[in-house]
């Protein structure tokens, strides 16, 4: 005799199914289309790849040559890499904290929320291929931009550094929040998925959990971090890792500019791909490391 199928058992099977037809396209696309580049990117990473007239494309073996010369040799990689890291952890930690404080506001009842949600998904679109590439292009934009940089600058980052200094803030942590300050509209237009994702965990917490920690006393700051943050949390790594590869991808990203100079100008593309594999890996022991940190604080609920 069959013993019976447990509920929980098949309510989780059929999630993951729907789970892995839902990441289906992307895994065969993946496989047809990108493991074999990917793999040809990593052969030529080891080689030295040169144009020639008479025989085209040439292959000389070169063992790990680019990879050491991008770490002793090349005067500018090694300072990059580190300044860019420096950067990704500041900036992606600012926009989940932006992100987060937004779509607690947003998640209020007041009149005009579907208005003001609308404002902050503004980002999601602005930062579409098409719209970025007008947004790099276009004088009238960028001259925009540096007016509320330098007007903002003007008057509440000047104040702002002003106070910190006054309360003994060291020097490293002054330029950090003066890099912050000078990068608020890089870290709003690079939230918008961010507070998305953080809307929708919020309006999935039942109401009652609020009343029943009213009725036991609690205020709004303790049922915040006994109710709302622990149930929200698990998609703190869902946006921390979105945020950290889409830092990684930008085009206005130092090493992602110094690849690109070497691929195109100076016609290194086995040199060019060695350089991309270091950023890649670097990336993936970004999301790693993050993954692993916020894990600790990551509450579960079935």
């Amino acid at each position: 005799m069959s013993s019976p199928r447990k509920p929980g058992r098949s309510m989780r099977s059929r999630r993951a199914l729907s789970g892995y037809l839902f990441i289906a396209p992307f895994l065969f696309g993946f496989l047809f289309f990108m493991v074999r580049p990917m793999a040809q990117s990593v052969i030529m990473s080891f080689q030295n790849v040169g144009l020639s007239a008479q025989s085209g494309v040439t292959h000389t073996p070169v063992g790990w040559a680019n990879y050491l010369y991008a770490f002793t040799v090349d005067p500018e990689f090694n300072q990059m890499l580190v300044d860019e890291v420096v950067r990704m952890v500041t900036h992606s930690l600012a926009t989940m904290v932006l992100a987060f404080m937004v779509a607690l506001l947003l998640n209020q009842r007041f009149r005009g929320r579907g208005l003001a949600r609308a404002i902050f998904f503004l980002p999601v679109i602005l930062s579409s291929g098409v719209l970025v590439g007008i947004e790099t292009d276009n004088s009238l934009i960028i001259g925009m931009k540096e007016l509320i940089t330098q007007s903002s600058n003007i008057n509440i980052s000047a104040a702002l550094l002003g106070l910190l200094r006054t309360s003994g803030l060291g020097q490293p942590a002054l330029e950090v929040v003066n890099n912050l300050m000078a990068a608020v509209y890089d870290i709003v237009m690079a939230s918008g998925i961010q507070i998305v994702v953080f809307l929708s965990g919020l309006q999935t917490i039942p109401r009652s959990m609020y009343e029943a920690a009213e009725m036991e006393g609690s205020s709004p700051w303790e049922s915040f971090w006994m109710v709302t943050f622990p149930i929200i949390s698990p998609l703190l790594i869902v946006n921390m890792i979105y945020t950290i590869i889409d830092f990684f991808m930008k085009t206005d990203n130092l090493i992602m500019e110094k690849i690109h100079e070497e691929m195109f100008i100076n016609l290194k593309y086995g040199y060019s791909s060695a350089l991309s594999w270091i950023y890649f890996l670097v990336a993936i022991l970004m999301v790693g490391i993050s993954s692993l940190i916020i894990r600790q604080g990551v509450k579960r609920y079935e």
